[in-house]
């Protein structure tokens, strides 16, 4: 904001200077009519130079702001990648666990049915 604070007191500067106390110095007009276009185009500038300003602090503002938004996804992404893996590991638990049932279940029917023929024959 020091820039800012620094093109106020400028413009106000060339304010003074183009519009002085009225003095009967005897001095030409044209060079006073110079002289205020040119605090016109100078003042002119520096409004243009702090409007560039202002857009580009808020352009800054703007780019941290996307910065932060892509660290929080990153962050988010880092967990949601923990949590897949997580999950992996659980699924192929279960798996793991599913066929070991099967396989107990496919045993045990296995048994059973031996059972029941040797009963029948």
């Amino acid at each position: 904001m020091e820039f800012a604070g620094r093109l106020i007191e400028v413009r106000c500067a060339l304010l003074r200077m183009s519009n002085p106390p009225a003095q009967n110095t005897g001095a030409a007009e044209p060079v006073s009519v110079d002289l205020d276009a040119a605090t016109r185009r100078l003042i002119a500038a520096l409004d243009a130079l702090e409007s560039a300003v202002e857009r580009r602090s808020e352009a800054d503002r703007d780019e941290a702001e996307l910065a932060s938004r892509i660290q929080a996804l990153g962050v988010d992404r880092s967990r949601l990648a923990d949590e897949l893996d997580g999950s992996l590991v659980k699924s192929r638990r279960l798996e793991r666990a599913n066929r070991e049932i099967a396989d107990r279940l496919d045993r045990a029917i296995a048994t059973i049915r031996s059972v029941i023929d040797t009963g029948e024959g």
